[in-house]
């Protein structure tokens, strides 16, 4: 089965070690859950860092990107329970990605994923998406252990919504990243396959200049509707 829409929320973040137990109840037992009941919103799933940082990643996939720049979703952003607010003012670390899926070939649900982020030039968008489709994810998936691959695109107009509905304090995003999920049974093989496709050299010719970040991710928790 594919991805849950063509839309996909990506959040990065991190809390001292201290505040990681209640972080991570929050996480599991409300924050979670309000994001997939939101419409739109479909399946929404949790990481924890094997190899990488930042330490936590959290996906949730949506019906378009545009549901991430809705009004309701917008409102929650800016009338958050007390739980969330004393969570998230804990946050060490914290980036907030919304994405346009690119390119879909999962499969199913693995136990691990390894994300992989570069800032290719927009100009090279289109064949970049060419060559993930054609090429690079084809080879991936049919490696040992793996089970799926998709790539995304930023969309920094809906990325910045929450700044002009000053929903949520959080930087504003300048550059269209990319973002490629890889996803496999165990953090190894998701990791290797990583490494071995997105090399700067490999990445280049789309006009990338800095080597691609790349974390690997063990499953915590998910749910859907």
């Amino acid at each position: 089965m594919p991805l849950h829409g063509k839309g996909m929320l990506i959040v990065f973040n991190e809390v001292k070690a201290a505040d990681e137990r209640d972080f991570n109840e929050w996480y599991n037992r409300e924050h979670i859950d309000e994001r997939i009941n939101l419409p739109g919103f479909r399946r929404a799933r949790r990481y924890v860092a094997v190899r990488g940082a930042p330490k936590y990643l959290a996906t949730y996939e949506c019906d378009s990107v545009e549901d991430l720049a809705a009004p309701g979703y917008l409102q929650l952003l800016a009338n958050q329970t007390p739980w969330t607010q004393a969570v998230m003012a804990r946050f060490t670390r914290f980036q907030r990605m919304t994405l346009r899926v690119q390119v879909d070939l999962t499969h199913g649900v693995g136990g691990a994923v390894a994300a992989v982020r570069f800032v290719p030039d927009p100009r090279e968008r289109h064949a970049l998406s060419a060559w993930l489709q054609d090429a690079a994810l084809p080879k991936i998936v049919a490696r040992p252990g793996m089970v799926g691959a998709a790539a995304m695109e930023n969309d920094l107009e809906v990325a910045n919504a929450p700044l002009r509905d000053k929903g949520m304090d959080h930087p504003r995003a300048d550059e269209i990243e990319w973002v490629v999920l890889l996803e496999g049974g165990e953090a190894g093989a998701v990791g290797t396959a990583a490494r071995s496709v997105f090399t700067l050299a490999s990445l280049k010719k789309f006009g990338v200049s800095v080597a691609p970040v790349i974390g690997t991710y063990r499953l915590l928790f998910g749910n859907q509707r």
